[in-house]
């Protein structure tokens, strides 16, 4: 009944720490399982763990006995195998430094075949009998407490204590003889009873030692593409209360050809609660930082450089348009197009408060004319512009909207002579709102994925924004069984999109 239960319910809990953190002794990511969510994976993955024990076969029993007047007596029990386990009632509940995990009041049917033998000496002949067997086990009960501990930055998980106990097993014959053999079947109720422990019980230790295996493969970095990697460390140890497990991981962008080395752990109390709604199955906050480690990761690989030469209202990218505005371009390049070179001169800066996001971008654009088939730098204006933002759920995605609040220029140089900064306000304003911002909002509508199993979606999600960080509170639902895997992380997008 166990092992697969065992094996597939702890990935779960484990998936948000795994894909995302710092390199510090906090991580910016951390990931909170409310008894709510443990309830959940449990049912789901027991169901699953039942459907994978089953067919269970178990070793032979065979015993040779001396009777009186009959002599010798042989009598076995074979092809023994547990068809179907019902377990009507199973609990989980976090402890100091693990997981208690019990199933209680459960029910398993065997199938076996049955023969029986013995020769004499009142008779020069041997006499046989088989037939089949069902044995109905119930009132099993299993008991499992895991220990879980961060090694270096990798989870390691051990099997604390395990306990197993069957209340009462009834055998039925059927063939042969079966009447008379009755009463030798029911004295191998002990070795049977003993069998389906053993089996079991092995099958539970199998399932923790291959999924130690599987934390000890979880990798400490996820490749976004050949410019930026995510540090997908663990960083101090889970966190058990008495109703959630808590996890930290890293969670910074860093360049993909660093390496990471893991943080410093220390020991957590606890992990702060943001979900108002206790009923909610996961939360999972992300703190500004690891947005910001993004912007610094394309703008350190000088990825944050755009051409702009195509705008909905084309004329503008003439400098006929700019005739009344910058009398000395129109005078010196007439009727030439133009196109605009915009780069950061510096990472975009983002603010999580407790009302919205905000984020300042420091650029230089550059003009650049097209004259002759040559391409002529003549100004470049300084522009700091301020934006706010919001975020929100879409799948298991967080997407997110940006809007102008405001702006302000300066000419940093000019081959043009000098002109004043207000005359070009307008069509700046307008270059904005209708290039650049919906250009970072197509890229935004991709989302930054959440660290959810493929096969689970978020449902009825709540986010909001509080103290530097996003908390997203949802609960979950089951889409896909095939499909227990983490989310493919050559999906994840940059914040802003640049280089991507």
């Amino acid at each position: 009944m166990a092992t697969a239960f065992f094996f597939l319910l702890m990935p779960f809990f484990f998936v948000s720490a795994s894909t995302h953190l710092q390199s510090t002794e906090e991580g910016l990511i951390s990931t909170v399982i409310t008894e709510k969510g443990l309830a959940f994976a449990k049912d789901i993955l027991i169901e699953k763990a039942i459907s994978s024990l089953t067919p269970l076969k178990l070793p032979q029993i065979e015993e040779f006995v001396k009777v009186p007047f009959l002599g010798s007596v042989h009598f076995g029990l074979s092809n023994i195998t547990i068809y179907r386990v019902d377990v009507p009632y199973s609990d989980v509940k976090p402890g100091d430094t693990g997981m208690s995990i019990v199933a209680s009041g459960a029910t398993a049917n065997l199938s076996m075949n049955w023969f029986f033998s013995y020769s004499t000496w009142l008779y020069p002949v041997t006499i046989s009998d088989n037939g089949h067997a069902s044995v109905q086990v119930e009132g099993i009960e299993v008991g499992l407490t895991l220990g879980l501990e961060n090694r270096q930055g990798t989870l390691e998980l051990s099997n604390m204590e395990c306990g197993f106990y069957v209340k009462d097993i009834s055998i039925t014959l059927d063939g042969g003889a079966s009447w008379l053999y009755q009463g030798f079947v029911d004295a191998f109720e002990e070795q049977i009873r003993s069998s389906v422990e053993t089996a079991i019980t092995k099958k539970i230790k199998e399932g923790i030692m291959k999924l130690d295996s599987l934390l000890k493969t979880l990798p400490k970095e996820i490749h976004v593409d050949e410019t930026a990697a995510l540090n997908v460390t663990f960083v101090n140890e889970p966190v058990f209360s008495n109703s959630s497990v808590g996890f930290e991981i890293d969670g910074l962008f860093t360049a993909a050809d660093k390496v990471v080395s893991p943080g410093k752990y220390s020991m957590n109390s606890q992990l702060p609660a943001f979900c108002k709604c206790p009923t909610k199955m996961l939360e999972i906050s992300l703190d500004e930082a690891v947005f910001n480690s993004v912007s610094n990761v394309y703008y350190n690989a000088e990825l944050m450089h755009w051409i702009v030469d195509k705008v909905p209202n084309q004329s503008l990218l003439n400098t006929a348009s700019w005739k009344y505005i910058i009398p000395q371009l129109y005078k010196m390049y007439p009727n030439d197009d133009m196109i605009l070179n915009v780069s950061f001169s510096s990472p975009p800066v983002i603010k999580i408060s407790s009302d919205n996001i905000d984020s300042t971008v420091y650029s230089d654009m550059t003009i650049d004319v097209l004259n002759n088939n040559e391409t002529i730098p003549v100004a470049c204006i300084s522009l700091v512009v301020s934006a706010s933002g919001s975020v929100d759920i879409s799948g298991n995605y967080l997407v997110g909207y940006v809007g102008l609040v405001d702006f302000t220029m300066s000419l940093k140089w000019s081959k043009i002579g000098n002109f004043h900064m207000y005359l070009i306000q307008s069509v700046m304003r307008t270059l904005l709102k209708t290039v650049f911002f919906p250009y970072v909002n197509v890229q935004l509508k991709k989302g930054f994925p959440l660290p959810i199993i493929r096969g689970f979606t978020l449902q009825n999600a709540d986010i909001f924004c509080d103290n530097s960080q996003i908390v997203v509170c949802s609960d979950v639902v089951f889409t896909n069984s095939n499909e227990l895997k983490l989310l493919p992380h050559n999906q994840v997008h940059s914040f802003l999109g640049f280089g991507v």
